[in-house]
């Protein structure tokens, strides 16, 4: 609402979704004669399960193991949608 005040055009988004994210960009380039801004709404690790949401982890990096497991999860992830 602040960035609407304020003469931007806004687009809020799911920070996740790259379509949307693709899509947004495509947008704010043809918006001419205003400032844009793209609202992405995100979640703190997201899909690793022992930083999702957890407040923690912001702010800081996993160490060796930590880092070793979430991208364990992540390739599994990756093979999932293969």
């Amino acid at each position: 609402d602040k960035l609407l005040a304020f003469g931007f055009h806004v687009e809020a988004i799911d920070g996740h979704d790259f379509d949307a994210i693709d899509a947004a960009m495509n947008t704010a380039r043809g918006v001419k004669g205003q400032p844009c801004a793209i609202v992405m709404h995100t979640t703190k690790g997201k899909d690793i399960s022992f930083m999702e949401n957890d407040v923690d982890w912001h702010g800081k990096g996993p160490n060796d193991e930590q880092y070793a497991a979430a991208v364990a999860e992540i390739k599994a992830a990756m093979e999932q949608l293969k």
